[in-house]
C-alpha cells in the first residue's frame, strides 16, 4: 500500500480552486448503499462515530463509537481519536497517462490535513466534504436550485406550478419517494410572493409524535423536563415563507387533529402555552401514499385532506421521463467532479443505455447516489458501466462475466476507497475494473443487508418504519428482504 507523508504539498494545487467553497460545505457518507449529507458549519469541530453522543452518527459496524473529528475552519483537518479499524484518505496521483489511488493511514491523536473532495475511510465506510448543492452548481455555472425539465409532462406540470405559486393556495404534492417533490416545493417557493421568506421541511416520518409538536409548534419553558427555555416551533420561524410537510401521509391521529386547527385558525399553541399566536405561512405538503385510500380506510382525516388539498400535483416516477436521465445524471457528474477538483467525466453511450434501461425504484435520490458513487470509484474521464454498480442493490452474480476494461486498479487502491478486500490470497497482477467492483458490491451488499436487520430490530420488525429509518421505498425493502434472504416478520407478531 503507497503512503503519502507531504500531505500539504500535495493539495496545494486543489485548495486554490476551491477556496470559494469553503464556506458552504456539507459531509457526504456513503454507507450501507446509500448517501447521507449533513451541512457543515464555517468553522469548529465535527465528532464523527457509532455513539449518539457524536456530531454525527455512523451507525456502521467498521466505524468506532468516538472515531475521528474534523476540524473546520480557515483549513480542513481529520485528526483520527485512536479508532479500532482506523482512518485512511484516498487521493489520486497521476503518473503518466495512468492514475493510481494512493493512501495515507492517519495516525491517531494527529491532525491530518484534509481538502474538499478528499476520500476519507473511517473503516471501511466512505466519507467526502463537498461543497452543497447549490454552491457548486453555482461554482460550475449553472443557477443553484433550478430543476433539469426536459420530459413534456415535466414541462407542463412545472408550467401548472408556476401559475399556482402566484396563489395562496395549499398544494399537496403527489409521487413516488425521491422523484423530486422537495425540489417542485422549493421551486414553487421561489416562485412565490413569499420567495424572500424562509422556506423549512420537516420529515413528519422522522420524529416521534411528541418530538413532532414541539418541533411544528414550539415549546414554552418548564413544558417538559428538558424545556430549559422556551422554544419558538418552525411555523413561527417560517413566518412569511412556506413551510413543506414532508410524507405527510404518516401523520398520527392526534397530530392530524392540530394541523387541522393550525390550517383553519392560522394560529399555533405552544406546548405548555396559553393562548395561540397567530402565523402568516404557506403549506406545501408532500407524501408517496394514496391520500384518497387512506381517507377511505379511516387512516387520515377527510378534512385535512381537503385544507392541504387545495391543489395536487403528481410527479411522474424518473422511470416515466426516461429523457431527463442523461441531462440529470451529467448535472450530478459535473457537480461532483468539480467538488473532488477533476473535469467532468464523460457518460459512455453505453453507461447512458444502462441508466436509461434502469428502473430507478428509488428514483431521482438513487440516481443521485449512483453518479456520485460512480464519479468518486472511477479514476478516468469516462464513466464506464462498471462505475455504476446498478446491481448493488441486489445480490450480484457469482461470476461478473462483463468485458473487461482497459481501466485497472490494484486490490489495495481499491480498498481505500470501499474498506478491505474479505481475507484469503489475492489473484497475481491487477485484476480488471469489473473484477474489483464486483468485490465492492458485494461488500455493499454485505454493509446494507446489515443495514436492514439491524433497521428491523430498532423498529420491532416494522417494515414500514424500517424503510422509512433508512429512507428507501417500503416495496423497495420488501424487495430487499427477499434478495438477502432475511424472514419477514410476521404480522401477528409485529406491526409489519
Amino acid at each position: 500500500m503507497s503512503k503519502e507523508r507531504d500531505v500539504a504539498g500535495a493539495m496545494s494545487p486543489r485548495k486554490d480552486a476551491q477556496s470559494d467553497a469553503q464556506h458552504a460545505l456539507e459531509l457526504a457518507v456513503f454507507a450501507g448503499g446509500r448517501v447521507t449529507r449533513h451541512p457543515l458549519p464555517a468553522e469548529g469541530r465535527l465528532s464523527l462515530g457509532r455513539s449518539k453522543e457524536n456530531d454525527v452518527q455512523i451507525d456502521e459496524s467498521s466505524v468506532s463509537r468516538r472515531h475521528a473529528i474534523i476540524h473546520l475552519g480557515a483549513r480542513l483537518a481529520i485528526e483520527d481519536l485512536g479508532s479500532a479499524n482506523g482512518t485512511s484518505l484516498r487521493r489520486e496521483r497521476s503518473a503518466g497517462p495512468t492514475t493510481k489511488l494512493l493512501e495515507l493511514q492517519l495516525e491517531p491523536g494527529k491532525m491530518t490535513e484534509l481538502a474538499v473532495g478528499d476520500a476519507v475511510n473511517l473503516g471501511s465506510t466512505l466519507i467526502v466534504i463537498l461543497p452543497r448543492e447549490g454552491a457548486a452548481s453555482a461554482a460550475a455555472g449553472r443557477a443553484p436550485g433550478e430543476p433539469i425539465v426536459r420530459d413534456p409532462a415535466m414541462q407542463r406540470l412545472y408550467a401548472l406550478a408556476e401559475r399556482v405559486a402566484a396563489s395562496p393556495l395549499s398544494v399537496l404534492l403527489l409521487g413516488e419517494t425521491g422523484a423530486g417533490k422537495e425540489v417542485l416545493a422549493e421551486h414553487i417557493h421561489r416562485r412565490s410572493p413569499r420567495a424572500h421568506g424562509p422556506f423549512l421541511r420537516l420529515n413528519c416520518a422522522a420524529l416521534a409524535e411528541s418530538l413532532l409538536e414541539s418541533e411544528l409548534f414550539g415549546h414554552e419553558k418548564g413544558a417538559f423536563t428538558s424545556a430549559g427555555q422556551a422554544k419558538p416551533g418552525l411555523l413561527e420561524t417560517a413566518e412569511k415563507g412556506t413551510v413543506m410537510l414532508d410524507e405527510v401521509g404518516e401523520l398520527p391521529p392526534g397530530m392530524q387533529v392540530k394541523l387541522l386547527r393550525v390550517l383553519e385558525d392560522r394560529k399555533v399553541m405552544r406546548v405548555g402555552g396559553l393562548s395561540p399566536r397567530p402565523i402568516d405561512v404557506r403549506f406545501i405538503s408532500a407524501t408517496n401514499r394514496d391520500l384518497t385510500a387512506e381517507v377511505k380506510r379511516g387512516a387520515f382525516r377527510e378534512d385535512l385532506f381537503f385544507r392541504l388539498n387545495g391543489i395536487a400535483l403528481t410527479i411522474p416516477p424518473l422511470r416515466a421521463r426516461v429523457s431527463e436521465i442523461a441531462p440529470l445524471a451529467r448535472a450530478i457528474a459535473e457537480r461532483t467532479a468539480s467538488a473532488l477538483g477533476r473535469r467532468a467525466p464523460a457518460l459512455a453511450p453505453e453507461t447512458l443505455a444502462a441508466l436509461e434501461a434502469h428502473p430507478w425504484p428509488g428514483n431521482i435520490r438513487e440516481l443521485r447516489n449512483v453518479i456520485e458513487r460512480a464519479v468518486v470509484l472511477a479514476g478516468g474521464d469516462t464513466l464506464l458501466p462498471e462505475h455504476l454498480l446498478l446491481d448493488a442493490s441486489a445480490p450480484p452474480p457469482l461470476v461478473d462475466t462483463r468485458t473487461p476494461t482497459s481501466i485497472e486498479a490494484h486490490p489495495a487502491e481499491v480498498a481505500a476507497i470501499a474498506g478491505p478486500l474479505p481475507a484469503g490470497p489475492l489473484p497475481p497482477g491487477p485484476p480488471r475494473a469489473a473484477e474489483a467492483a464486483g468485490g465492492l458490491r458485494g461488500e455493499l451488499d454485505a454493509i446494507e443487508r446489515r443495514r436492514i436487520v439491524d433497521a428491523l430490530e430498532q423498529c420491532a420488525g416494522n417494515q414500514t418504519q424500517a424503510a422509512a429509518l433508512l429512507g428507501m421505498p417500503r416495496r423497495t425493502f420488501v424487495a430487499r428482504l427477499s434478495a438477502y434472504g432475511i424472514p419477514r416478520p410476521r404480522k401477528g407478531k409485529t406491526k409489519g
